[in-house]
């Protein structure tokens, strides 16, 4: 893998948790739709995004809109169209999940922050156990790329709302 400034920029930036900057979001349930806050595909002014494979979809494989759960929560993340790969790893029609909290609005052309409403899951898990505190809340997956940038076009699930008793 040719390593660049820019890529090397966005992996230092992605990793310390910074680039907040480059993020809009929310904490707290919402009805809409995740909405993107830019559009056009290029990071920091060099950067090339990963194609997704046309007609890629990720979605939640045992949790549905609406359902009511119990803590903590299991999720298991499904994605047909494309596999899954670690962070880090630059193969062809990959990636790895991320998981949105509570999230109402993402930069699809910067790296996905690392916090408790953005989590990562850069192993290449397809499932988890989250600890959510009692009461409503949205979920979204999101597929990023080795650098944990959306792809292009973006790989999200449907955002649904759960209620954790």
């Amino acid at each position: 893998m040719k390593i660049t400034l820019p890529l090397l920029l966005t992996t230092v930036l992605v990793l310390s948790g910074c680039g907040h900057s480059h993020m809009m979001h929310s904490h707290g349930p919402a009805t809409e739709p995740l909405k993107a806050a830019a559009s056009t595909p290029v990071v920091f002014g060099t950067y090339n995004k990963v194609a997704a494979v046309s007609g890629t979809s990720l979605y939640f494989i045992n949790l549905k809109n609406g359902d009511t759960v119990t803590g903590p929560v299991n999720v298991q993340f499904g994605l047909k169209g494309m596999g899954v790969a670690p962070a880090g790893v630059e193969k062809a029609a990959t990636g790895h999940h991320h998981l949105l909290i509570d999230v109402a609005e993402l930069d699809i052309n910067a790296g996905i922050p690392v916090s408790d409403n953005h989590r990562h899951f850069g192993a290449g898990q397809t499932e988890a156990s989250v600890t959510l505190k009692p009461g409503v809340h949205t979920l979204q997956l999101v597929l990023g790329d080795q650098n944990h940038i959306p792809h292009h076009p973006v790989v999200m699930s449907e955002r649904i709302t759960i209620t954790v008793k």
